[in-house]
């Protein structure tokens, strides 16, 4: 079995809107109450709470607060598991040496979706929502598989319905090709069989119109009308580069998945490459990381060999006679003085990662030689 999450464009009455954001606004006012129940139990007596004690003081703070009876109430259970799933990721990194990041009281802009978990969703045409009722939604495509939970996104003024399922994948047909992967910023990447990806470049291409948009938003004052619409440009433009990217990622991955049998790529430490100012901007607009979990999980679906291999040296070791030439990042030419080997950088570096990926996955196939 196989999870997936598919999400659809709500498109809600003006009403059902308001019932949207009320419910949202419920929502964030549990969590951050729920976080304050925890910090103080924990400063005041050295005692955690736990998510099933949490469950039961849903119930008195009910009473307290009669708005959050209109939430259903699976949907306030979801609140106290997202902030018991975040205290634990607290402890593991504290554990871990790692920054702790203590769990933040959400502002208004800080908490953006609410989760139906098992029941209270409906989707028959379009989605009924309990507390809310039926919803118009665009389903671009058929839903397929065991539906487990609806989230209820608000994104850039918009709202969306994310499902998470369940289904078998279908393997597709074996194939004997294998390629070499070399993500880079000059090439978004190049494969072993000499073929190279354009980087599309899109938070670069947009940065003028956004830093226009983020100009006329610092000159609007705080809390008018007129401040909230450029806030909602801003996003909206955030929100187009994010689907750009996502669109070409999962494009690009599908079309590697349906051709190659075996795909070799390097298992890439990017947090630690955007430690060095310069390139950062350029590696997040790359997007290595959403390309590299697109392909990882197509392939799976697929019945597709995805292998991840150390990417040290790849591009310093000769693919035809193993000799390490060194070279800084502005050197994009391979010119090997043993063997004479002369070709791009990141092409001999996708050889060596072909090689190294069929060899960790004991394949009898032959890396291409030059």
């Amino acid at each position: 079995m196989m999870d997936k999450s598919l999400k659809y464009r709500l498109f809600p009455t003006k009403h059902q809107a308001k019932l949207l954001q009320f419910q949202l606004d419920e929502c964030r006012w549990l969590y951050n109450k729920l976080l304050e129940e925890r910090r103080d139990s924990w400063e005041q007596k050295r005692e955690g709470l736990s998510y099933f004690k949490q469950c039961k003081r849903i119930t008195e703070l009910k009473a307290e607060r009669l708005s959050l009876s209109n939430v259903y109430s699976q949907t306030l259970q979801n609140v106290a598991d997202r902030l018991d799933k975040a205290i634990q990721a607290f402890f593991r990194r504290v554990k871990a040496g790692e920054k702790p990041g203590y769990p933040r009281f959400k502002g208004y802009d800080r908490y953006g979706s609410f989760t139906y978990t098992q029941f209270g969703f409906q989707l028959n045409g379009s989605l009924h929502l309990a507390k809310v009722g039926n919803v118009k939604i665009r389903l671009h495509r058929q839903p397929f598989g065991q539906i487990k939970t609806c989230t209820i996104r608000r994104q850039a003024g918009k709202w969306y319905a994310c499902f998470a399922i369940k289904y078998e994948s279908e393997p597709l047909p074996q194939s004997e090709k294998a390629v070499g992967i070399d993500v880079g910023l000059k090439s978004f990447a190049t494969f072993s069989t000499g073929e190279a990806i354009a980087n599309p470049r899109f938070f670069r291409t947009d940065e003028k119109a956004l830093a226009k948009a983020q100009r006329r938003l610092s000159k609007q004052e705080k809390g008018t009308l007129e401040r909230r619409k450029a806030r909602k440009v801003v996003s909206r433009i955030h929100e187009r580069i994010a689907n750009r990217r996502h669109d070409f990622c999962h494009q690009e991955a599908r079309k590697l998945v349906n051709t190659f049998g075996v795909i070799a790529v390097e298992k890439l430490n990017i947090n630690g490459m955007m430690g060095n100012h310069c390139l950062a901007k350029s590696i997040a607009d790359a997007s290595w990381g959403q390309f590299l979990n697109a392909l990882s999980s197509k392939a799976e679906e697929a019945g597709r060999e995805f292998v991840a291999v150390n990417p040290n040296g790849t591009s310093q070791l000769c693919s035809r006679c193993h000799f390490v030439v060194p070279k800084d990042l502005s050197v994009r030419i391979h010119s090997c003085p043993i063997c004479g080997l002369v070709l791009d950088r990141d092409l001999n570096a996708s050889y060596n990662i072909l090689a190294l990926g069929l060899q960790s996955i004991g394949s009898t196939r032959r890396s291409p030689r030059l």
